[in-house]
């Protein structure tokens, strides 16, 4: 089996699959074996995703790299005529497909919005159904020079995005602090770990957003849509929510597993303590 094999098994991916099916693929089964996802008592398990963690993050990189030169990988034979990529989602344990997802909102109080958004709810996942590591690598070799690796991404610090459409975009990693995104689509955008210090998203759509362990710090939320998103571990520090859409009727529908809000001025206009 080649090198470009392996990547697209590592992704559940048949090869000469496209770039939107690779990111897909991508964010699909990082959002299954992310590592914060896991309870931390279980070291094994844990210790276990971020391994998978760093292949699926390998396998996207070499695979964007490869087709980024203009060359898509080709089979060594027609292959089967069937789809290049099955969502984890259509299996009996994933039955709602991604366009139905919502995050599990059952942890979170139904009393008032300030009084929900003063405590931390704790949420338990099932255990990941996945257990396929990638096969070792044989003696073949893919006839072709090995990729070229991928080019550093620009850094977006104090950038104009204001109306951009950022709509299910992977921006996981990036700095953006201190741009501008007011009115901006990032709904169903995938967002971890993306630095968002003092940036400005006043009236953005962050509908079902993954905001795991972002930097929010001094960031400007002033009514915008957060119904849905999932700010587990995400810093938000002296962030100003007033005005955001968190939820309805007095029942909070955004994720915030150990987020940081101290100094953070709510929905409501207090300030956490």
């Amino acid at each position: 089996m080649s090198d470009l094999e392996q990547w697209y098994r590592v992704l559940d991916l048949d090869p000469g699959a496209s770039k939107e099916e690779i990111n897909q693929a991508y964010k699909d089964l990082v959002f299954i074996w992310h590592p914060d996802r896991i309870p931390k008592e279980n070291e094994r398990l844990r210790q276990k995703a971020e391994e998978k963690l760093k292949q699926l993050n390998q396998a996207r990189e070499q695979l964007r790299a490869y087709l980024g030169n203009g060359t898509a990988p080709q089979a060594n034979a027609t292959p089967p005529k069937r789809p290049h990529y099955k969502s984890p989602y259509q299996s009996s344990t994933y039955a709602r497909s991604r366009d139905s997802y919502r995050p599990p909102y059952s942890d979170y109080a139904r009393s008032s919005q300030s009084q929900s958004w003063q405590s931390s709810a704790r949420s338990t996942y099932k255990r990941n159904p996945y257990s396929q590591q990638p096969p070792s690598p044989t003696g073949d070799r893919y006839p072709s020079e090995p990729p070229k690796p991928p080019s550093p991404q620009p850094d977006l610090a104090g950038s104009d995005f204001r109306g951009a459409n950022f709509k299910e975009k992977d921006l996981s990693g990036r700095n953006l602090s201190y741009a501008n995104l007011s009115h901006a689509d990032l709904s169903d955008a995938f967002l971890h770990k993306i630095n968002l210090t003092g940036a400005t998203l006043e009236h953005a759509n962050l509908f079902r957003a993954n905001l795991l362990q972002a930097t929010l710090t001094k960031a400007n939320l002033r009514s915008c849509n957060l119904i849905g998103a999932d700010l587990s571990g995400a810093d938000l520090r002296g962030a100003d929510l007033r005005g955001a859409k968190v939820g309805s009727n007095d029942r909070i529908m955004v994720k915030l597993t150990g987020a940081n809000l101290r100094g953070a001025i709510l929905p409501d206009g207090t300030i956490h303590s």
